[in-house]
């Protein structure tokens, strides 16, 4: 479903007058949905200056210090200690911030994606690719959504 969703955001893309918008309002709305999962607060704060950057609340300097720092964050998160692998779920939505933050909309899906799936047991990201699906349709609606509201929430 990672070429659908490429494929859908190019079309949506190519349409809009402000594309880079677009890009970072969908990859926002996508990590908003794992905010819940996130353990460090660094992260969250960062998720915040993406979510005002969407809103034009804060300026392109600001957004590119917290995708460093969300970057730098996610790539010292400890991981999963847990048999289970629950515990990657805030790794995967650590990751899927600082994609996000850094323009990269649909790594910052797919991260979010495996956040939701990881979060929800983890057994699922490993050994049924079919639990992607509710996410996976989500974003894609979400993305359609927005294309229509020419990217803005």
């Amino acid at each position: 479903m990672t070429d659908t969703l490429s494929s859908a955001l190019s079309a949506c893309e190519s349409r809009s007058a402000q594309p880079d918008a677009l890009r970072l309002a969908f990859a926002y709305a996508c990590v908003e949905r794992v905010r819940h999962l996130l353990e460090d607060e660094t992260v969250v704060r960062c998720l915040d200056i993406l979510a005002a950057y969407v809103k034009g609340q804060a300026d392109r300097g600001a957004l590119d210090r917290a995708a460093s720092e969300a970057s730098a964050v996610a790539n010292r998160h400890p991981g999963s200690r847990s048999l289970d692998g629950v515990g990657h779920a805030a790794v995967s939505a650590s990751y899927a911030v600082a994609n996000a933050l850094a323009g990269r909309a649909v790594q910052a899906a797919d991260y979010a994606a495996y956040a939701v799936v990881y979060g929800s047991g983890g057994h699922g990201a490993v050994c049924d690719p079919e639990s992607f699906v509710p996410e996976k349709s989500w974003q894609l609606a979400k993305l359609a959504q927005l294309a229509l509201r020419g990217g803005f929430p």
